[in-house]
């Protein structure tokens, strides 16, 4: 039986919503998942599991820190196995920047650590101006006026396309 490690960074919450999804899926196919936040990853968990998937969020168009240097650190063994990468923004939530072809954070993202994931994905993300604090609030208010995104501060929105979410988590399945 195939085993992922399924690592995740988030922001708010959304990503690791996103990787549970994920997770739900791989399991229904008869394949073992852990999920774990990438702080409590060691190095007998990468090693213990046949592929290695990092879902990351972005906040004000960067992944935090933590995921690029784990990438760094572990990129040997990340490049002998099955590996896959999502990344979880906002800016997906447009279709002409929803694919790994298209959406400018994880074509930056990926050519700065100079890592290629056998498998790619991009999702958008969720905008809850009431959960964000005072700055962030306004901050990513100021960011969707500019691109033409909601602005109301009372705005609840999901934009992730979970079918796409669906389609990636069925081609970690596949991953060999």
């Amino acid at each position: 039986m195939s085993t992922t490690l399924l690592i995740y960074s988030t922001t708010d919450g959304h990503t690791k919503k996103i990787s549970q999804k994920i997770q739900e899926i791989i399991e229904a196919k008869g394949q073992k998942v852990t999920l774990l936040p990438i702080e409590e990853i060691t190095a007998a968990a990468l090693d213990s599991h046949d592929k290695i998937v990092i879902g990351a969020s972005i906040r004000y168009g960067k992944h935090q820190k933590v995921v690029a240097d784990f990438i760094e650190q572990n990129k040997t063994t990340l490049e002998s196995k099955p590996s896959a990468f999502y990344t979880v923004n906002l800016v997906a939530r447009k279709p002409e920047k929803c694919q790994p072809d298209t959406n400018p954070y994880i074509i930056k993202f990926l050519s700065q650590l100079d890592w290629q994931p056998s498998l790619q994905g991009v999702f958008a993300g969720k905008l809850d101006y009431q959960k964000y604090g005072f700055i962030d609030r306004n901050m990513i208010r100021f960011i969707m006026w500019m691109t033409k995104g909601p602005t109301d501060p009372k705005t609840n929105i999901e934009f992730t396309n979970w079918e796409a979410v669906d389609q990636f988590a069925n081609g970690v399945v596949e991953l060999s």
